[in-house]
């Protein structure tokens, strides 16, 4: 059996306590422009991507969906904590059949804001019985060993869109590909929960019917109630999902033979099945933003919608 160093348990025993990667869940402060009136809620849409800009109105016409929520929170195996903001942004292309297809930003289609452990890992593990642990407990006294971040980061584009799902109740909105980065300095820089090739799948539908109301106005963003735009408004609904399964946490540590791996996923419970992990997002509020007549402007609805969505930008 390979020697264990006082370094390696240290190491251990803050991924054991892995439950306070969940400390953070990102930062849903990435930059955007200031977009004027209607357009205000679209600052990540991406309008000048091939898929929308080729849009001609007809047979194909182009959509920005936006879906946020300020507070909420995450169970995931054993494990719940409380969330921050969420930010959802897409591109749809909606089809003359009623498919559409999904265009994700370059940033990635879900920012997901930080949300607190209290106590940290140290609150999660200390006093203890165990002479062991009780070691470790007064080594993590420094802040920087006893804190854990998590990003959760968007892994591919999101697809499944249903405009229709939005509008009803526990009927999947969207399909949404996501992978959980763990750092601290003893899990080196590939811990996930979660990958690229295996991601966490979430898929948000409501739980309460949300309000409905629509909007128009013009390119630049200016209200106007016989606008070429038109903003569908879908607000205050409760959106869950309990349906996502959870995969093991890979790549943790400093190549010790999946030692960490093994003691992330033990105390937090994972791999965990489908419907033993839910996802909440409180009072969401999501527009979907198009043109009113998009086939008056035929063939180029895709380019028209890129510019208004410009000459918004403040």
């Amino acid at each position: 059996m390979p020697r264990i160093t006082a370094r390696t348990k240290l190491a251990t025993v803050s991924a054991l306590t892995a439950l306070g990667a969940f400390a953070s869940m990102g930062t849903a402060t990435a930059a955007g422009p200031v977009l004027n009136g209607g357009w205000a809620p679209s600052t990540r849409c991406p309008v000048d991507a091939t898929g929308m800009l080729s849009s001609d109105g007809l047979d194909k016409a182009p959509q920005c969906v936006v879906s946020y929520s300020l507070s909420g929170s995450i169970k995931l195996g054993n494990t719940t904590v409380t969330t921050g903001k969420t930010n959802l942004q897409i591109g749809v292309v909606q089809n003359a059949d009623g498919t559409n297809s999904v265009v994700a930003p370059a940033g990635g289609a879900l920012i997901a804001d930080s949300a607190t452990v209290p106590g940290g890992l140290i609150g999660l593990m200390c006093p203890s019985d165990i002479p062991f642990i009780t070691d470790i407990c007064r080594q993590l006294s420094d802040g920087r060993l006893n804190k854990i971040t998590a990003t959760m980061e968007s892994v591919g584009t999101p697809s499944e869109f249903d405009q229709i799902a939005g509008v009803l109740t526990d009927q999947p909105i969207v399909t949404i590909p996501v992978r959980i980065r763990l750092q601290n300095p003893f899990l080196g820089d590939n811990c996930y929960i979660g990958t690229k090739s295996k991601p966490i799948l979430l898929r948000p539908k409501n739980l309460d019917a949300p309000a409905f109301g629509v909007e128009r106005f013009d390119g630049d963003g200016t209200a106007n109630e016989e606008g070429d735009m038109s903003r569908l408004n879908l607000l205050g609904s409760t959106q869950y999902d309990d349906s996502f399964a959870v995969p093991g946490a890979t790549g943790c540590g400093l190549g010790l033979l999946g030692i960490i791996d093994a003691a992330v996923n033990l105390k937090t419970g994972l791999p965990s099945a489908a419907g033993k992990n839910k996802l909440t997002l409180n009072d969401t509020q999501t527009f979907l933003t198009g043109l009113f007549a998009p086939g008056v402007l035929a063939p180029d609805a895709g380019r028209v919608f890129s510019q208004n969505w410009h000459s918004a930008v403040n």
